[in-house]
Order: C-alpha cells, then structure tokens, then sequence
C-alpha cells in the first residue's frame, strides 16, 4: 500500500489523539511517546510542524516533529530542520534520546523511505539534524552532499536479569574498584545501601525542589536553573507517575537524603534521567554511585530487564554498568556555497563537525 508523506502546523488537541493513537500501534522507544512529546510542547514556547505519513486511506502510519530555524555555523546561520526537536537550544535542553519516527509496528522501514522522499522534496533547508538516533537509522538514507556524525555516545546499562542470577548481589557484577568504591561509602554512611522511597503525586513539587537546591551551583550549565526545564520536568513527572512511565526516587538513610533520581520505566526497561547528589559526607563518599547501586536493586526486585544510564561518556556510569549501546547525533546537508567554504575551512583546520 503506498504511503505519502506531507508537513503541517498542526492542530494542538488534535495532535494529542493523533499520536497516542498511533502509539498504541506502535513500538516506540519512550522519548517518542506522547508522555514524553506532550511534556516538551507544553513546556516551552514553540510549534514544530508535524511530518505526517499516511496511507491512502489517510490513517497515520508515522508521525515525527520537525523544528525548522536558523542555526549559527562558523560561516554564519543556516537554515536547519531539527527532527523531533526545535531548534532552539533552550527548548532543546530535554535532550531526546532514542530518535526517530513514531511509526506503525510493521510499517517502520515504508514509514522511513516515505519521510526520507518528503525531507529531500522541501526546498528550504540547507542543513538537517538527527539527535540522538540509533547507528542503522534509515533516516541516514537522505541523499545529500555532506554527511557528518558529530558524535557518538555510549549507552551504558545494567543486566537486571544477571542480578537477579546473582542472588541480587549486584556488586559482584562490577571491577574491583567500583566494589570497592561503593563498599566503602556504604561503610561512611554506616550500613547497607540508602532506602528508596519512591514518590507520589503530592512529592513531585518538593522533592523536584530538593533536586534543584542539590543541584545549585554544582555545575557550570545547569539546567536546573532554567525554568522551561523545570516546568518540563515536572509536567513529565505528573503525567508519568499515575501510569508508572515515570518515575521519582529519593535515597536516604540515617543521616538524611542521600540523593534523587528521576527515571523513565518503558517496556521492561528502567532509564535514569535526571539525578541530584547531596554533598558527600567524607573524602571518599560516593553518594551517587549509592544511589544508582539501590537503584538497580530497586529495580531488580521489580523484574525489570536493564537499568539504562542513558547517553553519556561519564566514568561513573561506565564503571557502574554490564552492558551498553550506542547512539549517534547526525548533521546532513545539502549543497551552499557557505556550507562548501566551511567544509574546506574545517578540513584546513581539522576541526571535526561538532566544533
């Protein structure tokens, strides 16, 4: 059955039951679910247009936002589409992971070849950006000039199943370092592992409040200082617990908070989103490797399969993991004279596209 596939501003409650129905046939990574779309529209000030694909008989087989915006380059702003988010980088901040189409289960491959046909058809873009996609994207099948992976991250993760195998002795599955590290914060803190209480409706204010004074002037771009990513944080938050798509954990123990983490529960999977540490209480305290310790067993016991750090090249979370993937932020573009002056400056200067 052949497919067509078309752009729009759409109709904002029509957008809603539109994508939720689609999701329903669909299995799609959470960041392209309607808890996680409806939290970042809702958040911030901007109207992506939608790329719909349809069937002939005008049912949605995918649906994607498109960002279009004026990006700065070294040679001056080009015009760029941005898949599944705005191109504003502070509307942006949420930071999608796992990128792609909503597509019909079955249909994806169609799904893509089709939107790949509409995105070469428009005229008005130079420069296209895929956040955060999966290394064999079809999406990657765009004909164009130039095409450049700005960066590549792992995805480290944890075997809940081989925890379990283990008794629950997460520990054993980590390098002697790591034991060592979390065994002797454990004796800082005077015993086992923090408690885990995990919040409800009526917490989501304070405990978010509590990550936010945690997280104050810890970092030099912290985006808890913005408030769209505030608000989008917790929008995300009221929306997932009552389903248990989200999630809202806070660690403490005798001597109070140890910390918090907001994470993502999505088909059999746990993903930490977001964390705030209280300050350690030793030179060698490790609050955060604590917290995401009783994490997984928290999650274990829930028979859940991994337990996901999401995209990120820290030491911790390599350190703290047993398995990984992979993810990939693409620039592709077309041909400009200004984007072919600054191919060959870059070349000149071997600055690799991400600069």
């Amino acid at each position: 059955m052949a497919l067509t596939a078309s752009f729009s501003l759409p109709d904002r409650a029509a957008l809603a039951t539109r994508w939720q129905a689609l999701e329903a046939r669909a299995d799609a990574a959470f960041f392209l679910g309607w808890t996680w779309t409806g939290a970042w529209l809702d958040s911030h000030a901007i109207r992506p247009e939608l790329l719909a694909v349809t069937d002939v008989d005008g049912n949605d087989v995918a649906l994607a936002l498109v960002g279009h915006a004026m990006q700065p380059r070294l040679l001056g702003s080009v015009a760029t589409l941005s898949l599944n988010q705005s191109g504003d980088p502070a509307a942006d901040r949420p930071y999608v992971e796992y990128n792609g189409l909503l597509a019909e289960r079955g249909r994806e491959v169609e799904a893509a070849a089709a939107a790949v046909e509409a995105l070469t058809r428009r005229r008005d873009w130079r420069a296209l950006r895929l956040s955060g996609i999966a290394p064999d994207s079809p999406l990657l099948n765009l004909p164009a000039r130039r095409k450049m992976r700005a960066d590549v991250s792992p995805v480290y993760q944890v075997d809940l199943a081989a925890v379990r195998a283990a008794n629950g002795d997460y520990l054993s599955l980590l390098s002697a370092n790591t034991r060592s590290q979390i065994r002797r914060a454990m004796k800082d803190h005077g015993g086992p592992l923090p408690g885990v209480a995990v919040a409800g409706l009526n917490d989501i204010t304070p405990w978010l409040n509590e990550m936010v004074a945690l997280n104050s002037g810890r970092h030099a771009d912290n985006a808890w200082d913005d408030m769209g990513f505030r608000a989008f944080v917790a929008t995300i938050a009221a929306r997932g617990l009552p389903g248990g798509s989200v999630e809202l954990l806070r660690f403490s123990d005798s001597g109070g908070v140890v910390g918090l983490l907001v994470n993502f529960i999505h088909r059999g999977v746990a993903m930490n989103y977001q964390s705030a540490f209280a300050e350690p209480r030793t030179a060698k305290d490790k609050p955060g490797l604590l917290c995401h310790a009783a994490a997984v067993g928290h999650y274990a016991a829930c028979d859940l399969s991994l337990y996901s750090l999401l995209a990120g090249k820290d030491r911790y979370k390599q350190s703290l993991s047993t398995c990984e993937e992979s993810l990939e932020w693409w620039v592709i573009e077309r041909f400009s004279p200004r984007l072919e002056a600054e191919a060959l400056l870059r070349r000149l200067l071997k600055r690799p596209a991400s600069a």
